[in-house]
């Protein structure tokens, strides 16, 4: 299936905003029912770290909701789709294609309300193939009957981005590869291509910045400021077409005084307490911005073209 659309989607999704001075925004989500705020965190990185990531940003949410903001780190991607079809959680900033997955199973679950612009102006992101800088693989050719590492199988850019568009390019992922794993994230990924585990691996970057420090964000800058990887040791062999930013999502029923509460103090956040907000989201962005359902629907296409492209296949 061809992402079709894909770029205008990007170019007119979402509004600018504004810089946001004084004190954080607040509210009382109590009065809502709620007696705490529960946060999911996509799994694939080590929940150390995570929570780590998060001590700062924690109480924030806190302040900004007037309840305990808590967060529940997933061990894979389908732990957190899992909470928030179940409604144990509120909250979770997923990737386009974990959104696919929830709103193809449920389209009243979720709803996605902001995402990042990119410090380029961009609303999306690439998957990129990389394999080990000593290996002598540079180019998708060197990979035929070599063994490549996928991330999930609910990321979007560490599988379904690339088993998309790279039939399109005539080399089918099924048949091509010696042989295909998932590595539990993509952390893990590029991890297991510095072991030698697999001879490449997809993960997820801003695509722009300097190569060096792992680009301006993403899993690959996360890597580096963590002190786990010199990009030295990679090499690049592959980057996607632009890959819409992943949603924050909440429950469909949120209040939507609720909904502008959070943008508002993302904003904020984002504006005030800079070094917190890059540690969340692993790396610079230029700003937060609202969005819908709309800035996915390729996305959502494309799960679904894939799962009854399974399905058939098991006819």
């Amino acid at each position: 299936m061809k992402l079709t659309g894909l770029l205008p989607a990007i170019a007119i999704a979402g509004f600018a905003a504004t810089a946001v001075a004084g004190e954080m925004p607040t509210i009382d989500a109590t009065k809502y029912g709620y007696k705490e705020f529960r946060m999911g965190i996509l799994g694939g990185e080590n929940a150390q770290d995570r929570q780590k990531t998060y001590e700062c940003f924690i109480p924030l949410i806190s302040k900004m909701l007037g309840v305990p903001a808590k967060i529940f780190v997933a061990k894979d991607y389908a732990g957190t789709m899992e909470g928030l079809l179940g409604k144990t959680l509120d909250y979770a900033w997923l990737g386009p294609s974990g959104y696919a997955g929830v709103y193809l199973r449920d389209p009243k679950a979720v709803k996605p309300i902001m995402t990042r612009r990119q410090p380029s102006g961009a609303l999306g992101y690439h998957s990129v193939l990389v394999s080990r800088a000593d290996s002598g693989i540079s180019k998708m050719e060197q990979l035929k009957g070599k063994v490549l590492g996928y991330a999930d199988p609910n990321s979007t850019s560490g599988y379904l981005i690339p088993s998309v568009e790279w039939p399109q390019m005539g080399v089918d992922p099924e048949n091509y590869f010696g042989r295909t794993v998932f590595s539990g994230g993509h952390e893990n990924n590029v991890l297991a291509v510095l072991n030698g585990d697999v001879d490449a691996g997809v993960t997820w970057t801003s695509g722009v910045g300097e190569w060096s420090e792992g680009y301006s964000s993403g899993n690959l800058r996360k890597m580096v400021d963590k002190g786990i990887l010199n990009m030295d040791d990679l090499t690049l062999i592959w980057k996607s077409n632009l890959i819409p930013n992943g949603p924050v999502v909440v429950q469909k029923d949120m209040p939507q005084e609720m909904v502008d509460a959070i943008f508002a103090g993302y904003r904020w956040v984002h504006e005030n307490e800079l070094e917190c907000m890059e540690g969340v989201v692993g790396g610079e962005i230029k700003e937060w911005v609202r969005i819908d359902h709309s800035h996915y629907e390729t996305i959502v296409a494309a799960r679904k073209a894939k799962i009854e492209a399974k399905k058939k296949q098991g006819s």
